[in-house]
């Protein structure tokens, strides 16, 4: 089907940039009304400073074939939350999708750096972006999404649960909420199992997102330039990879099989036959742990 999700709302939490962007665009492609939130519009900048807009977003959706509506949105404050989704309800009659992907902390955290000695106050701050924000949206948009069965909730984060479970994730604060929203996803499938709807956790692998192409200071068009500095940087992939996971899975009628599970954008290709944009299928996670981690020379061959 060229738009098997004709017909479906989405609400994709913290669409701004980055994954929540590329699983907005690739909903709409396939054929979604999609719902996108963040707190950067083109009159206003959040904390990041930075030039991307949920305006834009919605933007691309539409290009895309689905029907984008950005709506701006502090996903700490409940009551915008519940405002998001009153709208929602009051518009369409139905929520179909709930990725939640605010996140909001790389500027938080502190490489290597123990709990002592971290910044207490954006520590504290980190956890509130990367977990409360999804509880409260949860919260409010789960009875919604409840009101038809078939429902899916994805619960975005860095690492699997067997990547998370044996390493040690870059600081304290930062492991601990990669890691509740893993757990998030596993509490959420028990809840909403048995009530028609799905909960996975969903990981992309090493993501060109605009962030990460601006530290390497390389473009899309342009980004196996930065392997020269940082080889291993060869299994990246778009934000559009994970989206095209998220559509997959929004659109499998047997999506339940995976309810509270740990996923990756690479292993959902293998399962759902689905590239990236230039037709590749990076599994990151896989390569991390066999040549990254292993301490072996920078080489896809194989894993994309």
């Amino acid at each position: 089907m060229t738009h098997p999700l004709k017909g479906k709302v989405a609400l994709v939490a913290g669409a701004t940039r980055g994954a929540g962007r590329g699983i907005a665009v690739e909903l709409g492609a396939a054929g979604a009304t999609v719902y996108v939130t963040g707190r950067t519009t083109r009159a206003r900048r959040s904390e990041y400073d930075r030039p991307e807009t949920i305006e834009d977003t919605a933007d691309l959706v539409t290009e895309a074939g689905g029907h984008g509506i950005a709506v701006p949105a502090d996903h700490l404050d409940p009551a915008q939350v519940r405002a998001v989704v009153e709208r929602i309800a009051a518009e369409r009659g139905r929520l179909d999708v709930l990725v939640n992907d605010i996140w909001g902390g790389e500027h938080l955290f502190e490489w290597d750096t123990p709990l002592w000695e971290h910044d207490l106050d954006n520590g504290l701050r980190l956890l509130r972006l990367a977990v409360e924000t999804h509880a409260i949206t949860s919260h409010h948009a789960l009875p919604l999404l409840l009101r038809h069965p078939g429902g899916l909730v994805v619960e975005m984060t860095d690492g699997t649960a067997e990547y998370n479970r044996d390493r040690y994730r870059n600081s304290f604060f930062y492991d601990l909420a990669k890691t509740s929203v893993l757990r998030m996803a596993f509490a959420l499938g028990h809840e909403l199992g048995p009530r028609g709807a799905t909960a996975v956790a969903l990981t992309p692998g090493w993501m060109r997102s605009e962030l990460m192409l601006d530290h390497f200071g390389v473009g899309e068009d342009n980004w196996c330039d930065a392997l020269d500095r940082v080889p291993h940087f060869a299994i990246s992939e778009t934000p559009r990879y994970v989206g095209r996971a998220v559509a997959a899975l929004a659109a499998d009628p047997d999506v339940a099989r995976f309810n509270g599970q740990s996923l990756s954008s690479g292993g959902l290709a293998r399962e759902y036959g689905f590239t990236d944009v230039d037709g590749s299928r990076p599994d990151a996670w896989r390569y991390l742990v066999e040549v990254q981690d292993a301490g072996k020379p920078a080489d896809t061959t194989g894993y994309r």
